[in-house]
């Protein structure tokens, strides 16, 4: 045990850490770079900073990267099929949305991202991910990984431990990818399973997948241990510096324009309004007092934002007159449970002092707002 300890100590310090406000223009031939930050939006912000203002032709770039808890959706992914928002908000766990394309992750600071930066002639994924599996051999040669023609890793041929992603600009390109090591995976059963019934959607679906932690292999295995593998492989393939540079993704002196970046990626309108157009058909089953009666509810969202409301429901229930002043309030507004509380709320100040009426109105709110 003492030997296997002299030995992490020796490995880790094959590698500095060292915090270096001017280095772009220094570093020639590739860079190994490490977020402070553990906020996705600055992390994210980093990638596309990156991407949009570096000169890939002379340097190419490994970023790593960890995140506090979030869920991360790809390009082109619906939120509402992919997660579920409800237990997110309860457990404040933050939701973006990348620039890459790809399925839906769940992050925490038992996860490591790798972000892979060239120009879009060098870009090629295979390679990097045997970068990875060669660097976990050489940390721990009896670890039985392999990369999937999927470009995923598996650990024992069956546990997904690193899942893809990439953006192909005009000449620039990256390629991210996650290594679990850590991570809560009951959390991450649980908010990567929509609740969501009757959404019709052609955005990008997921595809599930057993998982496994690196950890639960080997648990003498760390984090710091399994970056500095990846960065010291990294580095001799590209014969270039061992050394891991610290970059603090709120510095606009060192990156210019970071944090305008940084606040569009927390926008309700990339996050949300981004979506690919979808429908949802639902019924509500609603109780109330001695009867249980069926609501249909036909919605179509564009942009985030309902397009089209149809509330079914019958008409002794409620004044017609009064379900659809809801109707007309949700039409235009956003598919959003705080922005339709917002609305029942000011409706309701209208509503017909009749504490029946106020009762049904209510119970048709609150079922309209979980839909959300």
């Amino acid at each position: 045990m003492v030997l296997q300890s002299l030995k992490n100590c020796l490995w880790l310090s094959c590698v500095l850490r060292t915090p270096k406000a001017c280095f772009w223009s220094t570093a020639s031939g590739g860079l190994i770079i490490q977020s402070v930050s553990n906020d996705i939006y600055q992390n994210l912000a980093v990638e596309d900073w990156i991407h949009d203002h570096m000169d890939l032709e002379k340097q190419q770039v490994l970023f790593l990267w960890r995140n506090s808890p979030a869920v991360v959706i790809g390009r082109h992914q619906n939120p509402w099929q992919e997660c579920n928002l409800r237990l997110l908000r309860q457990k404040n766990i933050k939701l973006a949305r990348r620039r890459s394309g790809g399925g839906t992750v769940y992050h925490d600071l038992g996860n490591i991202n790798l972000t892979f930066f060239t120009t879009r002639k060098k870009y090629e994924r295979m390679g990097n991910l045997k970068l990875i599996v060669k660097a976990l051999k050489a940390l721990r040669p009896q670890l039985d990984v392999h990369v999937t023609d999927r470009y995923d890793i598996l650990l024992d041929r069956q546990y997904k431990i690193s899942g893809t992603a990439a953006k192909l600009g005009r000449t620039s390109a990256y390629h991210h990818c996650t290594l679990l090591c850590n991570a809560d995976k009951f959390v991450l059963s649980s908010v990567l399973k929509s609740p969501y019934k009757g959404l019709k959607s052609n955005a990008t679906p997921s595809v599930p997948a057993s998982v496994k932690n690196l950890f639960e292999e080997d648990a003498s295995l760390t984090s710091e241990m399994l970056l500095d593998a990846i960065a010291k492989e990294y580095a001799v393939q590209h014969q270039i510096d061992h050394r891991i540079t610290l970059i603090n993704p709120a510095n606009e002196t060192l990156l210019p324009g970071i944090s305008n970046k940084t606040k569009e990626l927390q926008t309700w309108e990339w996050v949300y309004g981004k979506t690919p157009k979808f429908s949802v058909t639902t019924c509500l089953n609603m109780a109330y007092k001695d009867s249980v009666f069926d609501v249909k509810v036909n919605m179509d969202v564009k942009h985030g934002r309902i397009e089209v409301c149809n509330i079914d429901l019958p008409e002794e229930w409620l004044p017609p007159g009064l379900y659809s002043e809801l109707v007309k309030s949700l039409t235009g507004s956003k598919f959003c449970p705080n922005e339709t509380t917002t609305l029942v709320t000011t409706l309701l100040r209208v509503c017909p002092q009749d504490d029946e009426l106020h009762s049904r109105w209510s119970l048709l709110c609150e079922n309209m707002i979980r839909l959300m």
